[in-house]
C-alpha cells in the first residue's frame, strides 16, 4: 500500500495477547487489518493480524503503550517497499476499545455454553490509503488518491476449534465511497509465554473502491498507461501472528502477511505485483 500502508498496517497492528479467560474478544482491526490489501487493508491492517487481547473482568479498565514497525510491499508500480513506524495506545474497558486509529464499541458478550460465544462490534478507524504521484514515476500526473474514515459492524463466533469473524465497513468521508467485506478465520495456540495465531481471509472490495484507488481517469491516461475502470473483487490472504510475553506487563509480537490480489487490481496499469506481503514487530508495555 504506498508510503500510506505502513501508516495503517501499522494502526491495525494487532496487540499482544496477555493471559486472560478465554472468551476472545472481536478483533478491532477488521478489514485491514490485519490483512493489508493495498490500499484497502491500508486495511490493515490492520490488519492488521487480529487483536488477541482477552476478555478480563468485564468492568475492568486497561492501558497499554507500545510501538510498532512495519516492512510492505507496494502493489504499485516502481514503488518497491515501504517502511515506517508508529507509537501504539492501547484503552480498554466494558464498552469501549481504542487502538492505534481505531475505536470500537462492543456489544454485550452472547455467551453459548462454556467454550463459546458471539460478540458483536461497531467500529470507526482512520485508513491510510491512497498515494502522492512522487511516490512513483509511474504515477506522475495521477491525481492524490487520500485515506479516510471507515465505520462499520463485526460480528465474531468464539468456539474451541477456532473463531470465525465477519465485518462490514464503508467510507464515511466519501473518498473512495468504496465498501467492503470481510471473513476471517484464526486460531490461537499457546505454548508457555509463546502464543501462535495463524489466520486465514477473504476481503471483498467494491468496484468504487477498487477504482478510486487502482484506477485511471480519462484525464490521467498515457500512451503506456490506459484509462482504467476497476470492478469488485475479493483479496485472499494468510498470515501468523506470534506473540512472546515477557510477564504479565512487558509483551512483543511479530505479524506477518501475505496477500493474493484479485484480477481488478492486477489488471490496472499502475500496478505491477498479483501479491504482496507485510511484517509488522513491536512492543507493548500494559499497565
Amino acid at each position: 500500500m504506498a508510503p500510506s500502508l505502513n501508516r495503517a498496517c501499522i494502526a491495525m497492528a494487532t496487540m499482544p495477547a496477555f493471559p486472560r479467560g478465554r472468551v476472545y474478544p472481536l478483533a478491532l482491526a477488521m478489514a485491514s487489518a490485519t490483512f493489508c490489501v493495498p490500499a484497502s487493508a491500508q486495511t490493515a491492517a490492520n490488519e492488521s493480524a487480529t487483536p488477541d487481547i482477552e476478555l478480563g473482568s468485564p468492568g475492568a479498565s486497561r492501558w497499554g503503550l507500545g510501538v510498532a514497525a512495519s516492512a510492505s510491499q507496494s502493489p504499485y508500480r516502481g514503488d518497491g517497499s515501504n517502511f515506517g513506524g508508529l507509537p501504539l495506545l492501547y484503552y480498554e474497558n466494558a464498552w469501549f476499545r481504542f487502538l492505534g486509529t481505531s475505536a470500537a464499541l462492543k456489544a454485550p458478550t452472547w455467551r453459548l455454553g462454556a467454550n463459546n460465544a458471539v460478540s458483536f462490534e461497531g467500529v470507526v478507524k482512520y485508513d491510510g490509503a491512497g498515494y502522492d504521484e512522487d511516490d512513483s514515476s509511474a504515477l506522475d500526473g495521477m491525481d492524490e488518491r487520500k485515506g479516510g474514515f471507515w465505520a462499520g459492524g463485526a460480528i465474531a463466533w468464539s468456539n474451541p476449534i477456532a473463531r470465525l469473524s465477519a465485518s462490514w465497513m464503508t467510507d464515511i468521508s466519501s473518498e473512495s465511497e468504496g465498501r467492503l467485506f470481510e471473513l476471517k478465520l484464526d486460531r490461537r495456540f499457546d505454548f508457555g509465554r509463546l502464543s501462535l495465531t495463524p489466520r486465514l481471509q477473504a476481503q471483498w472490495l467494491d468496484g468504487k473502491y477498487v477504482d478510486y484507488y487502482f484506477g485511471v481517469r480519462a484525464h490521467e491516461a498515457l500512451a503506456n498507461r490506459p484509462r482504467y475502470e476497476g470492478g469488485s473483487g475479493v483479496a485472499q490472504g494468510a498470515g501468523l501472528r506470534m506473540d512472546y510475553r515477557f510477564d504479565g506487563h512487558h509483551a512483543v509480537f511479530l505479524d506477518l502477511a501475505v496477500t493474493r490480489l484479485p484480477d481488478e487490481i492486477k489488471d490496472s496499469p499502475i500496478v505491477d505485483r498479483s501479491t504482496v506481503s507485510r511484517a509488522t514487530v513491536g512492543y507493548l508495555y500494559r499497565f
